[in-house]
């Protein structure tokens, strides 16, 4: 049984969006980004031995979890740069399974992943700071789900941290417990 079950983020867009803004809730944005670095740390520290180990073929290991958050973070980079430079810039999409297998982020190194991670977060929030508040409504056109302004961007961002720490935390549980974790 796959540990995620969210919705397609192309066949089931509007869905997609709504189950990553319900994962952020009515949280700050920039907080809960902010938070996630170390949430990332105690994760990796607490998986140890188990942190390339998925809990069942074809799912993801929690280091495969964190190379799809770093793939995030830095496809999210561009968008964001790219909303507020340009005028209705088109956002291309991603496959995410592709990514996280064709780059083969179970072999990823964790120190290497989170330096990553970290330098491009605080990038992100930076912006934020700077240019949230002035350019929230400024629109880009992704390729799968139509337009989706700065403001959207970012909160999808902070809502896709949560669901895929927690299925993170989730894969962990089901290598140390197998057939406990009901999903």
């Amino acid at each position: 049984m796959p540990l995620v079950t969210s919705p397609d983020p192309v066949a089931e867009a509007a869905a997609y969006q709504a189950s990553l803004l319900a994962a952020l809730g009515k949280d700050d944005p920039a907080e809960a980004q902010a938070s996630t670095p170390s949430a990332i740390s105690e994760l990796l520290a607490s998986a140890g031995a188990d942190l390339r180990t998925p809990p069942e073929p074809g799912e993801w290991s929690v280091l495969e979890c964190l190379g799809h958050l770093v793939d995030g973070e830095l496809v999210v980079s561009g968008r964001y740069r790219w909303i507020i430079a340009h005028d209705t810039p088109e956002i291309i999409g991603y496959d995410q399974a592709i990514w996280v297998a064709r780059l083969r982020h179970r072999d990823d190194e964790p120190a290497e992943l989170v330096h990553l991670f970290e330098a491009l977060r605080r990038s992100n929030l930076l912006l934020w700071a700077r240019f949230g508040a002035s350019h929230a409504e400024r629109i880009g056109m992704h390729n799968e789900r139509g337009p989706e302004s700065y403001d959207l961007t970012f909160r999808l961002a902070a809502g896709h941290d949560r669901i895929h720490l927690a299925q993170a935390r989730r894969a962990l549980a089901a290598v140390r417990a197998p057939g406990l974790t009901a999903d």
